[in-house]
């Protein structure tokens, strides 16, 4: 048996797949929803959260570390990453600090840590290099302020990058002239890509049919 894929047959092929039920506001935790044609779409139900297996009996859901809201479910190496100038390398680093200066098991979710727990942890965040943290994992390897390596984390690494661009906009450098004018500060190519304002292609044609425009008729002009 031949069939021919044209639009017709397309169309009621796809009539056939569909199944046209009545509206529903809810089915088996599903949110229905019916559409103009009279299909019913599903759309999944968002999940509650659920308590981890680990949880203690003082299992908190959100944990504040360093100013920042942290899951309850996230393990403490996970929960690090999520204040802001804390990457993958800084948290193991940290994590390794804080099971070596502290009680604290570093597979401990955040949600079962005390308030004392997380003074401790957020002493050792201000100052990891006393704490035997590995330098070349800090943001500020040689501050000009203090001359010495140290890691800003939270609002005051917003503060201190801006404070930075400020410098470089003061002392005319170039990548202060490149981040006074909106630019790439980083070598990249800027031909095809960071492009900004009206779109060039446009203003191209424009000009070229212009210009053809004008040919055209200073040949006309030319015949006369």
């Amino acid at each position: 048996m031949s069939f021919s894929f044209s639009k017709e047959n397309l169309g009621k092929e796809r009539k056939l797949a569909k199944i046209s039920v009545p509206a529903l506001k809810r089915v088996g935790g599903m949110a229905v929803k019916k559409s103009d044609e009279g299909d019913v779409i599903k759309k999944a139900a968002p999940k509650p959260e659920r308590t981890p297996d680990k949880a203690g009996k003082d299992y908190k859901g959100i944990v504040r570390i360093f100013g920042q809201d942290v899951k309850g479910s996230d393990p403490l190496k996970r929960g690090l990453q999520r204040v802001k100038g804390i990457g993958s390398n800084l948290a193991a680093s940290l994590t390794r600090a804080i099971e070596r200066e502290s009680s604290i098991n570093g597979n401990e979710l955040c949600g079962n840590l005390s308030d004392q727990q997380i003074e401790e942890i957020e002493e050792i965040l201000k100052n990891p290099v006393k704490h035997e943290v590995k330098p070349f994992v800090l943001n500020r390897l040689a501050d000009p302020e203090k001359g010495s390596a140290r890691h800003v984390l939270g609002t005051d690494l917003r503060f201190a990058t801006r404070q930075d661009i400020m410098e470089m906009h003061e002392t005319r450098s170039w990548k202060g002239f490149r981040h006074a004018t909106g630019q790439k500060v980083r070598g990249q190519h800027t031909r095809t890509t960071g492009r900004s304002g009206m779109s060039v292609g446009v203003l191209k044609k424009a000009a070229k049919q212009q210009k053809g425009a004008a040919a055209q008729k200073a040949q006309e002009t030319g015949k006369k």
